[in-house]
């Protein structure tokens, strides 16, 4: 029997990145009952860094999710770009990672913490989270200052860590959302050292695909 196939498209085109994503969900694939597969847009730029590669990439992004069929798509990147577009070409549940960890940091916190790449990536989140209508469970975005492979990279833990505890003891959040898909494998470590739940946003994006797929649904709302 053929599984449902729940593809999760990383914009970007590094397949370091990609593989980091893919490692991340292997956590969730003994327990669903789907193809979870991972897919690069290899004419995007190397690392989403700024509104540009943002516009640059949303229609390649859905081009390439027409291309594969599946029977639910995530937007692995942290600015969701090209969701709208890409829910009013398709018929089939498409989420992205950003506004998925967002819904599931909702349930298990008050106020939630981002760990942010770049400093113009908290501006756009700050945005995005306006949109959504989140502002009030925010408690802070704080950027790393490290570049989309370079936070992905070993060197960064300490960092990562660093940022947050701020955010966990000067911004008081109780639940933290790592603000870049290819940092999902830093989740055990962060909750290991601060104590409270940390969420990879391309695991929280697929666990919620896969709900929708579970339920019936034909289209993300």
């Amino acid at each position: 029997m053929i599984k449902p196939r729940i593809l999760v498209v990383n914009p970007n085109s590094s397949i370091s990145v990609t593989q980091a994503i893919d490692s991340s969900l292997d956590e969730l694939r003994p327990h669903l009952p789907f193809d979870i597969a991972t897919a690069t847009l290899h004419e995007g730029p190397p690392g989403i860094e700024s509104q540009a590669h943002i516009d640059g990439i949303t229609q390649p992004t859905v081009a390439l999710m027409k291309a594969q069929p599946a029977q639910a798509y995530v937007v692995a990147c942290f600015s969701d770009p090209g969701l709208a577009l890409a829910r009013e070409a398709l018929t089939v549940p498409v989420v992205g990672i950003a506004e998925s960890s967002m819904l599931l940091a909702l349930g298990l916190g008050y106020k939630f913490g981002i760990i942010a790449i770049l400093d113009a990536s908290v501006r756009r989140h700050l945005r995005y989270i306006r949109t959504l209508g989140l502002e009030n469970r925010l408690a802070g975005d704080r950027a790393l200052n490290l570049g989309v492979l370079d936070a992905s990279g070993e060197a960064a833990i300490e960092r990562i860590v660093a940022v947050g505890r701020q955010l966990r003891d000067l911004d008081h959040a109780d639940v933290l959302i790592l603000g870049c898909a290819g940092m999902g494998q830093r989740r055990s470590i962060l909750e290991e050292k601060l104590g409270i739940p940390v969420i990879d946003p391309c695991q929280a994006a697929v666990q919620r695909a896969a709900g929708l797929l579970a339920l019936g649904y034909p289209r993300a709302s």
